[in-house]
């Protein structure tokens, strides 16, 4: 079951956004992401806001219908950001299972962006796909529309660890979903998963060696977290498989790190690693380093200027939404205050390879470094030299516990 909303203010039916928001959009990157949230099948670890087409009936979403919802809610976007919205910079088009739409639908969606805000001439385009949802044809389609990149649910090499997560690719579709994206000139980003239980040292360290024989441009990895109201918290819960276990994903981190940097990888996030600066994401790193963005879909979170929004869940109650000219389909939304935006800012500045300046931190920030390089957890070279908060590998294993100690918490 997809997880709740979190809670927050009612959200203007209109989407209007206050004039200290809106006064950020020319000086940071602005992105668009874009929920599709179709699965034909949901897997049982999954809590994200993913529908079987079965589940949804004929209230008003559909795969043939998507794509031009998406466009409707784009208007109400272009309206409430006004001509002070930059170019799109980053695409990103998650789920779910894009690629259950259409090429031509996927397409029609990244036009309805460039043709209300503009893309920039390098703008990074993003889709998920599943292995076996792609062909090369359709590949060929994307890249011509302006898609630059596609990130594969590969997950694992491994059939009996694919089948515990419920992954129903054939592991042999990924390496041509793999070709075939070349072929069409678009980067490739391969998503793995570690810490499944049954899955032994041998069989992630296969995965790692499969992914990385393939040849991506950029590599995700990570750790398999039980989600309440999942089908595999049922499943733990009942006993009938072990709950993953700290040391064993500890130690499956400090594998995948070893070979994909001994492969030419760079960890540039604590859960992604590229073979070079221009394949890391940046969609991502947009998030990371407090950039604007507008969620488009069911589900979808948007932030825009320290307003942060989130829409209805159901695809029929979005479609609702949208179908009324001017109405936002947003559920709620929160103004983020100081604290916050600082928690958020050592949350995530430390997870990243250039790390968080010192001069960021509040003094109790500033004081635990110490204690920190002592326990090795940050580079002190990094500290000393740059000024600069850097993660070593073992501070990547206990990067909340960090963050907590930057933050002055025990």
């Amino acid at each position: 079951m997809p997880s709740a909303l979190p809670d927050g203010d009612p959200a203007p039916a209109d989407g209007a956004l206050p004039e200290s928001a809106l006064a950020t959009l020319p000086i940071r990157p602005f992105g668009i992401y874009l929920h599709v949230p179709f699965c034909s099948v949901r897997c049982g670890y999954c809590d994200f806001n993913t529908y079987t087409l079965t589940e949804l009936g004929n209230d008003g979403a559909s795969v043939a219908t998507f794509a031009g919802a998406a466009v409707r809610e784009l208007d109400l976007a272009a309206a409430v950001l006004g001509d002070r919205a930059p170019q799109v910079q980053t695409v990103f088009i998650g789920g779910g299972t894009p690629t259950m739409l259409a090429a031509a639908d996927l397409a029609a969606m990244l036009g309805g962006i460039r043709e209300r805000f503009g893309l920039a001439d390098d703008a990074e385009v993003t889709t998920e796909a599943n292995p076996d949802s792609v062909t090369p044809e359709g590949l060929r389609r994307l890249a011509d529309a302006g898609f630059t990149r596609v990130s594969l649910g590969m997950q694992s090499a491994v059939p009996h660890v694919l089948r515990t997560l419920e992954r129903t690719h054939d592991p042999a579709n990924v390496s041509r979903a793999v070709d075939a994206a070349r072929a069409a000139g678009l980067q490739v980003s391969l998503d793995l998963i570690y810490g499944t239980p049954g899955e032994s040292l041998d069989d992630w360290r296969t995965s790692l060696r499969t992914a990385t024989d393939l040849g991506p441009d950029h590599v995700s990895a990570y750790a398999l977290v039980v989600e309440d109201g999942t089908k595999l918290a049922a499943q733990v819960r009942r006993g009938q498989v072990p709950a993953p276990e700290d040391d064993d994903e500890a130690a499956k981190y400090e594998i995948a790190d070893e070979h994909l940097t001994a492969a030419g990888f760079g960890w540039y996030e604590v859960s992604n690693w590229a073979t070079r600066e221009d394949a890391r994401c940046r969609h991502n790193e947009g998030y990371w380093a407090d950039g604007n963005w507008w969620g488009i879909g069911p589900g979808a979170h948007s932030h825009v200027g320290g307003v942060r929004w989130w829409n209805v869940k159901h695809p029929n109650a979005y479609a609702a939404r949208v179908a009324s000219p001017g109405t936002s389909p947003a559920h709620g939304r929160e103004t983020l205050t100081d604290e916050q935006r600082y928690d958020e800012r050592v949350l995530l500045g430390v997870r990243l390879v250039e790390g968080l300046p010192l001069d960021d931190l509040q003094p109790e920030g500033r004081t635990a470094v110490a204690g920190l390089i002592a326990d090795e957890l940050v580079d002190a070279t990094a500290a000393l030299r740059r000024q600069r908060v850097v993660l070593t590998r073992r501070g990547r294993l206990l990067a909340d516990t960090v963050v907590r100690r930057l933050l002055g918490l025990r």
